[in-house]
């Protein structure tokens, strides 16, 4: 199943307490808690490019399975990482974060970060 397509966040949960984890100021959290963000990804065979965009806030990432390649952060930071694949899923850690992106289904995609005990999982429907 291709990951490729528009995806619009339709709910999530723990985002609050996640963001003030990982160190997002207390404005930006309030501003971006209401906000359906949207989700573009490209992908040809192993390789991938994935844009969100949040409000004005637009975070791109481009990397391939197995391969290292350089992340921006929730925070803007930039840390180098490895995407794997495992069936339907994308897993990485970047710093203490651990993502893992799945498609459910064709239109449905699921996005869980952990930090510790904290979850914060995105539920995203494809929109294009």
């Amino acid at each position: 199943m291709s990951f490729s397509g528009k995806y619009q966040l339709e709910s999530q949960e723990g985002f609050v307490e996640f963001m003030k984890a990982v160190g997002l100021p207390d404005d930006l959290i309030e501003k971006g808690k209401d906000i359906k963000s949207v989700s573009e990804i490209e992908q040809k065979g192993d390789h991938f490019k994935v844009v969100i965009t949040t409000g004005p806030k637009v975070l791109t990432n481009i990397f391939t399975i197995g391969r290292e390649s350089e992340f921006e952060t929730l925070t803007g930071e930039k840390v180098k990482a490895v995407v794997n694949k495992e069936g339907n899923k994308l897993k990485v850690v970047l710093n203490k974060v651990t993502s893992v992106t799945e498609m459910v289904d064709e239109n449905t995609l699921v996005n869980i970060l952990t930090l510790g005990s904290l979850v914060y999982k995105s539920i995203s429907k494809r929109v294009a």
